[in-house]
């Protein structure tokens, strides 16, 4: 099924605001405006009517224009001056002049500009549009603060971001695949359509998908063979039809402001679980995975230090010593040197 109803921001304002007390923060920080605003790129003064639902959505090419002036105003270089359009357009090898229309409001970027504006600010690009690690990142985000609905998370990771499992399981392990934008367009567009289909399981046409932005079929034919990128209001259309985060420049000011909420709610819950746990925070700080990998390059004497070290570890905790060692050294199975665990 596509496009699931319009979230209701206000009840999601209101657990907010009761997480924020539980957790012992106060809400007016948590939820201040401005915040909101730098999260979400919406305007300070449209927050309040967003979440109220009384707000009337700018047309898309002024929401961007909107955007962009507002990265430009409260993200500066370190001497806290607006970043030249030279400069960003420099980051993925374009003229500032290409950015002219859009910093004028004058008209839509490129997809593949859009794609580098957010990327030079460091916002969430959105679902067609974000490299790997940002959507992984957005989507465990978003998972922190969702009911689980019975899928394996690498699924379930899967089914948010348009990623394979192989692809996921890169990622976190800081190696995200490097695909062409086109290609990874052309990828998540059809894990779209095979993924949120019609009640009768089967994929919506393409002539369905753009009649909903009213277009026609064929104007999304290149972008299903893999051959095209589709412009910037042929991508938040898809977005928007399918029901997933349009992104920092695409979104309209709900979705902006709900995925906003979400991850604030998210690192709440978050800070909770830490202060349970301080080993927690500690462990996602030095990525364990890194540590993992490189204990299994440590030789066989390095390996006894190491098993040295943790037997006294968990002896003052009361606990028993390293499974799989004896005496210190690795056991039959444990990794030779040079293996990863």
């Amino acid at each position: 099924m596509r496009a699931a109803a319009r979230p209701d921001l206000a009840a999601v304002w209101r657990r907010t605001w009761a997480l924020a007390q539980e957790y012992g923060q106060d809400p007016a920080e948590v939820l201040a405006v401005e915040r909101l605003s730098h999260l979400s790129g919406v305007e300070p003064g449209r927050v309040p009517q967003v979440v109220a639902g009384t707000a009337v959505e700018a047309p898309l090419e002024r929401r961007v224009h909107q955007r962009f002036l507002r990265l430009r105003a409260t993200r500066r270089d370190k001497h806290g001056r607006e970043w030249p359009l030279a400069a960003i357009a420099d980051d993925f090898d374009a003229p500032g002049a290409s950015l002219g229309p859009l910093n004028a409001g004058t008209g839509l970027p490129r997809m593949g500009h859009a794609a580098g504006v957010q990327r030079f600010f460091g916002v969430h690009a959105g679902f067609l549009l974000a490299d790997s690690k940002s959507a992984v990142e957005r989507a465990l985000a978003l998972s922190a603060t969702d009911v689980a609905d019975g899928r394996d998370d690498l699924e379930r990771l899967s089914y948010l971001t348009g990623m394979t499992p192989q692809a996921i399981r890169l990622t976190l392990d800081g190696k995200p695949p490097r695909i062409p934008l086109k290609e990874q367009v052309h990828l998540r567009f059809e894990h779209l359509r095979r993924t949120r289909v019609r009640e009768d399981g089967q994929p919506y046409s393409l002539a369905a998908v753009a009649r909903s932005f009213e277009a026609s079929g064929q104007s999304l034919t290149r972008l299903a063979q893999g051959e095209g990128l589709p412009n910037l209001a042929a991508a938040a259309g898809i977005q928007r039809f399918y029901g997933v985060e349009g992104g920092f420049l695409l979104a309209d000011d709900t979705e902006a402001l709900s995925s906003a909420l979400a991850l604030i709610e998210g690192e709440l819950e978050t800070s909770v679980r830490d202060r349970e746990n301080p080993m927690l925070a500690v462990l996602r700080a030095h990525d364990v995975r890194s540590i993992v990998t490189r204990a299994g390059r440590l030789s066989p004497q390095g390996w006894k230090s190491l098993a040295d070290h943790l037997d006294d570890l968990l002896a003052r905790e009361g606990q028993l010593g390293v499974p799989g060692t004896k005496g210190g050294a690795p056991t039959e199975g444990a990794p030779a040197e040079g293996e990863t665990p």
